[in-house]
């Protein structure tokens, strides 16, 4: 492996940590908003308000993008090990 395929190989990495990692950020990021919004809108500012929602909100898309996070994930490393 020389250093070409070894800054590539570490290019693709950080691409798919990226890619996997983006679902359940944004659900996280619209559910915080919506949260903030509704805690404005009702003037309720307690900051615990905000976790259980997001929470919530972040398992139900890791078990509904897990499957594909973990298809990504084993086909990169096949990649890699297989050495193409």
């Amino acid at each position: 492996m020389d250093l070409t395929s070894l800054v590539s190989y570490a290019q693709q990495a950080l691409m798919l940590s990226l890619a996997v990692a983006m679902p359940a950020l944004a659900i996280a990021a619209v559910v915080g908003l919506i949260v903030a919004v509704i805690q404005a809108a009702t003037q309720v500012q307690d900051p615990t308000i905000s976790h259980l929602p997001r929470l919530l909100a972040v398992a139900a898309a890791l078990a509904l993008f897990g499957p594909w996070m973990g298809r990504q994930i084993v086909a990169f490393a096949v990649r890699v090990f297989s050495g193409s």
